[in-house]
């Protein structure tokens, strides 16, 4: 048996409102936002999973964003993983994500994985900020990474590979 990712009694939230931001859980009824945010800022965004990563697909479809909002959404209610929209204050434009997963790496207890719009790329630096506060106050994490961010993605790999 594997070790939890999080506590039984922890309760992830399903949203969070901060000073610039509002996440709430990434799922199918925010696809078009979510669609629009991503496919407007395809480009830059590939590789924001790692250098190898080909996601966004330049000609991704709406149908394929919702069957990918669909598995957060399962990954989300088993526990496994939790991503969330980044919307702005009034909740009308969704400007990015934010992914919470278990760490490849056992130096850590997550890693995390966020991305902003190009229009919105001016609030990258306080999305991360206010990530890395959010987890550190409210969740049950006391080594994150934030792979590509914190820790460039050739020491990643060597983490990973050294965990294998």
């Amino acid at each position: 048996m594997t070790d939890l990712f999080i506590p039984d009694t922890f309760e992830p939230p399903l949203y969070f409102d901060s000073a610039n931001f509002y996440f709430r859980v990434l799922e199918e009824q925010v696809a078009q936002l979510d669609f629009d945010a991503v496919m407007s800022s395809q480009q830059r965004l590939q590789g924001i999973f790692g250098p190898n990563s080909q996601w966004p697909k330049r000609n991704m479809t709406l149908d394929e964003n919702i069957e990918s909002l669909q598995a957060h959404k399962k990954e989300f209610e088993s526990r496994e993983a939790f991503a969330y929209s980044v919307f702005n204050k009034s909740q009308d434009k969704c400007l990015g994500s934010v992914y919470i997963d278990p760490s490849q790496s056992p130096n850590y207890d997550c890693e995390v994985y966020l991305w902003v719009r190009d229009d919105s790329i001016k609030l990258e630096k306080a999305l991360y900020q206010t990530v890395l506060i959010w987890l550190q106050e409210r969740w049950p994490f006391s080594r994150i990474v934030f792979p590509g961010r914190s820790i460039s993605w050739s020491r990643w790999a060597s983490e990973i590979k050294s965990a294998e």
